[in-house]
This record gives structure tokens, sequence and C-alpha cells, in this order.
């Protein structure tokens, strides 16, 4: 009965990561890159390793995306400073 699960969940996992690589704009990466640590978290619990579905849950879905959308707004910034010099 968990065979067509499991083959639905990595179904879900290779769509959301070839999305994930097929996405060029970094901020848009991010996002998918939650979406398939969130499909990733949800495969780990249906293959029963709800721990490392927690770890997942917490890494790949919400860490390190944010720390991409952060670095991704520092770098696209527009710095004031050379505005007003011109």
């Amino acid at each position: 009965m968990d065979d067509p699960l499991i083959v639905v969940a990595l179904l879900l996992v290779a769509a959301s990561a070839t999305a994930a690589v097929a996405t060029r704009d970094p901020a848009r990466q991010a996002l998918v890159l939650a979406v398939l640590g969130t499909v990733l978290a949800v495969l780990f619990t249906v293959l029963q390793a709800p721990d490392v579905a927690l770890s997942q849950l917490a890494v790949g879905s919400a860490l390190t995306p944010l720390l991409i959308m952060l670095s991704v707004r520092k770098v696209r910034r527009p710095r004031r400073e050379k505005e007003t010099d011109r």
C-alpha cells in the first residue's frame, strides 16, 4: 500500500528539483528550493524517517531559503552613497 505513495513522493521530488534547477532568478529559486525542502520532508515521512524529515523541514525548507533571500536582497540593494555622489 505504501508503494504508490512513495512513487508519488519521488515524482514530486523530481519535479520540484527540476524546477529548482530550471529557475534562473535567485529569489524565485530560493522559493522553489523551499518547496523542494518541504517535498523532501514529506518523502522522508513517507519513508518512516520522521527525525530526518524534521531536520529537512527546519534546514531545507526554512533556514537555507531564508539565507539565500537575505543574500540576494543584500546584493541587489542599490547603494545610496554612489547615487548621491553623482
